[in-house]
């Protein structure tokens, strides 16, 4: 890395020499502490045009020049450090414009590293929107509708259809995403957020998991006390990395509108709510719908699967569309071969293509590809891979 001006904002008793030491030789450095009030930092921003701010601190203080930093120098890369748990700042800290936020304590090397990769990235300029996978979020309040079913399917169908997806298992304390693609639990996102370190774009990926298809799985923690490592500031981060590097992110979730969840709520591009033909789900479906309609999401703007569809229980499409206040958009039947294909740890989509569900699956897919594609007329894991061009809908 070439030498650098940078401006070291300290809050608190942060000890400036190890950063000192992890700049490139040859460059420009001002130390201003926090503790002289922010006017001084504002002033240092101002008289300057750094290439690096680095921030040491966690206070409100410390948030709003970072924040200041951004809007006055939108080029330059911005680096939180912070020693303890991030949990509550990190988000915090990325909203008010922060590059990356690295944990102290760090070695001098691993220090370096961070700070090199965040001016590399600003300098080749931060991925837009557009740029951006999109990321479908599988939602519903009742457990049993077939959630987990739709998102590893979906996952398949779009990696078929020549995307790179991946999804990502958020039913942390018993998740099946594993088991439903055949899948062995050897690395986890628990695994990931207690390997400390850097969590960037890169680390993430050494932890996902590939699938035969082409699409991949970053897991749910192996045992339920491990679930309470993973938060939905982890989970926010994880997702914006996870839609720098793939076509799109499948969140498969728990029942229940948890912080994990929601988080995964708001991190989304779109919404697929998964219910299933009974009374019982279609009344859990209709409060779940209501729910999102008051977090402000039209209930017509998002995708609703309904899975059994075909089932003889004596509710009439029309009573289906008047408990709902809509009709679905994809209909799933029944069929002997999903639970064998789920015992199998195969997707239907590859395991019966040319079965009921695996083209009500495929049609789901399609309802995110710009360009429809067709059920294979072999069985498989893989099939066409020419390039895709996809709907954006960047959040």
């Amino acid at each position: 890395m070439s030498a650098l001006e940078t401006l070291i904002v300290l809050d608190g008793g942060t000890d400036p020499t190890v950063l000192q030491e992890a700049l490139p030789a040859g460059g420009h450095v001002r130390s201003v502490p926090l503790s002289q009030g922010v006017e001084q930092v504002y002033s240092a921003l101002e008289e300057s045009d750094p290439d690096l701010v680095v921030v040491a601190g966690a206070s409100e203080s410390a948030l709003e020049v970072i924040r200041t930093a951004r809007r006055r120098h939108e080029e330059c890369a911005i680096v939180g450090l912070h020693a303890g748990d991030p949990n509550g700042y990190l988000e915090r800290a990325f909203a008010a414009g922060i590059d990356d936020l690295v944990v102290l304590p760090q070695g001098r090397d691993a220090l370096a590293f961070a700070l090199e990769k965040a001016v590399t990235r600003r300098r080749g300029g931060n991925a837009s929107p557009e740029t951006l996978g999109s990321m479908i979020c599988v939602v519903g309040p009742k457990g049993g509708t077939g959630k987990t079913l739709t998102a590893c399917n979906l996952a398949v169908a779009l990696a078929r259809a020549g995307s790179r997806p991946v999804i990502v298992d958020c039913d942390l304390q018993f998740g099946d995403v594993g088991i439903a693609l055949g899948l062995q639990p050897e690395k986890t996102i628990y695994d990931l957020v207690v390997s400390g370190g850097d969590l960037d774009a890169d680390t993430v990926e050494r932890f996902v998991t590939p699938h035969p298809s082409g699409a991949a799985a970053l897991l749910a923690p192996v045992r339920p006390d491990q679930a309470a490592a993973v938060g939905p500031d982890h989970l926010r981060w994880i997702f914006a990395l996870l839609r720098a590097r793939f076509d799109f992110v499948i969140v498969d979730t728990p029942p229940a509108f948890s912080p994990e969840v929601i988080a995964s709520i708001d991190s989304a591009t779109d919404l697929c709510v998964v219910g299933m033909l009974d009374a019982l789900s279609l009344k859990d479906t209709r409060i779940g719908l209501e729910t999102l309609a008051l977090m402000g999401y039209d209930p017509h703007d998002l995708r609703l699967v309904l899975n059994r569809s075909d089932t003889s229980v004596g509710i009439s499409e029309s009573a289906v569309e008047a408990i709902l206040g809509r009709k679905p958009d994809v209909l799933v039947p029944s069929d002997r071969a999903i639970p064998r294909a789920i015992t199998d740890g195969k997707a239907i989509v590859a395991a019966s293509p040319k079965s009921g569900p695996a083209k009500a699956f495929l049609q789901l897919a399609n309802l995110y590809l710009e360009e429809p594609v067709q059920a294979s007329a072999t069985d498989g894991d893989s099939a066409s891979t020419r390039p895709r061009s996809f709907l954006r809908r960047g959040r």
